[in-house]
């Protein structure tokens, strides 16, 4: 069952990620990041890849790849923060870097999935996107608020399709 809902997504996920959307959440991010000094990286992936069902690798696993290859890993603070969907499986996962996993209950990340995946099934892609980068946004900025002191943008705040 599983395999076959990967093969045969082939709807585009411009379908429920139109250019508006995406654009929606680049702006959520971009305002979310002047709160905390996290870096926020949305990923949105149609179907995993076949060697990955092939390995039983599970949304979860997957996304943790996806962290490593974007190299969410690699801010100075260890702050960044994945959203990751993948929606042949309608699954979402958030991976945070050691710096704010300590400090942050994976709870905290769940109710966040649990909350845009209502919306999601509810067809509200966008906005359920850019309520689960607001209420990221709002975590990091109460356990890791903005200093007021300058700092560049380590990671593009544009949703990555893989």
């Amino acid at each position: 069952m599983r395999w076959t809902r990967h093969l045969v997504a082939h709807t585009r996920v411009s379908a429920q990620f139109p250019r508006a959307a995406l654009d929606a959440i680049h702006q959520a991010i971009a305002a979310g990041e002047r709160l905390h000094v996290g870096q926020v990286c949305f990923a949105i992936e149609h179907a995993m890849p076949l060697r990955d069902l092939a390995r039983k690798r599970t949304p979860r696993d997957r996304a943790q790849e996806v962290f490593a290859q974007l190299r969410v890993w690699d801010t100075e603070h260890n702050s960044g923060v994945l959203i990751y969907v993948l929606l042949a499986e309608r699954a979402i996962e958030i991976v945070a870097d050691r710096g704010i996993a300590a400090r942050v209950a994976q709870s905290e990340w769940q109710a966040v999935c649990d909350r845009m995946r209502e919306r999601f099934a509810a067809r509200d892609y966008q906005r359920g996107a850019v309520e689960g980068v607001e209420a990221v946004s709002a975590i990091l900025a109460r356990h890791f608020p903005a200093d007021g002191k300058p700092r560049s943008n380590e990671l593009s705040d544009a949703p990555v399709l893989l």
